[in-house]
């Protein structure tokens, strides 16, 4: 009995706070996190101020552009005088057709010439996609017209048609987005029915074509 007491005596903590030997022993954790001394620090932008950074870029001029030399007078008076002869030649064109009612000359030549003159290297001055879309989309504003008649759906069909061929076929050509709805609302080019895809769109382009390769050839040789 005496050596049991004994026992207990020994085993028991001799301060309140001291632990005894049968609780174990916790003991603290300590959380580490990595340095970063040697790691650039990144900066997080929010998808909001990026998007916001985007939609104001997009009214300045490009970067690479902004930061260019000025264009040169031969730069910007070729391009200009071929406008000018493509538009006096297609004058001339239209006098020779007004005995039967047709004219060669459209607006949307007009945006055809800046895009053969004024950027001749761009994906929408490609013979491929003008020709393309000249004739396709020329050819969806007939069907639009002849299966809706005049109004707002043939409209909307016809330009939507025509910027899915454009994509469809890879042959992105701005210019030819409103052949579509310019056979819809003009009536005397109705009456050139499904004619209406070789002319006076690709007919005249053929032309202007010929234009550009002047244009560009003055532009390499002669500069000043």
């Amino acid at each position: 009995m005496a050596l049991l007491l004994r026992c207990i005596t020994h085993l028991t903590p001799t301060t309140p706070h001291s632990p005894s030997l049968l609780t174990p022993v916790l003991k603290p954790t300590i959380a580490t996190t990595p340095t970063t001394n040697n790691k650039p620090h990144r900066r997080i932008v929010s998808s909001s101020s990026s998007s916001a950074n985007a939609t104001w870029d997009s009214w300045k001029p490009e970067k690479a552009a902004a930061a260019a030399a000025p264009p040169s007078l031969s730069d910007i008076l070729w391009p200009s005088a071929g406008a000018f002869a493509a538009m006096a030649l297609l004058g001339k064109i239209d006098q020779l057709l007004a005995p039967k009612g047709v004219s060669a000359t459209i607006a949307p030549l007009g945006a055809v010439c800046a895009v053969l003159f004024a950027t001749p290297s761009s994906p929408g001055a490609r013979k491929y996609n003008m020709f393309m879309s000249q004739i396709g989309c020329a050819a969806i504003g007939v069907l639009a017209f002849t299966v809706f008649g005049p109004g707002w759906l043939a409209r909307s069909a016809g330009l939507g048609a025509a910027i899915g061929f454009m994509i469809f076929t890879r042959s992105i050509h701005p210019p030819a987005a409103s052949l579509p709805l310019l056979f819809i609302d003009a009536v005397k080019l109705q009456k050139l029915n499904f004619w209406y895809a070789v002319f006076p769109g690709a007919a005249s382009c053929v032309l202007l074509c010929l234009i550009q390769e002047m244009v560009c050839y003055l532009k390499d040789n002669f500069k000043f």
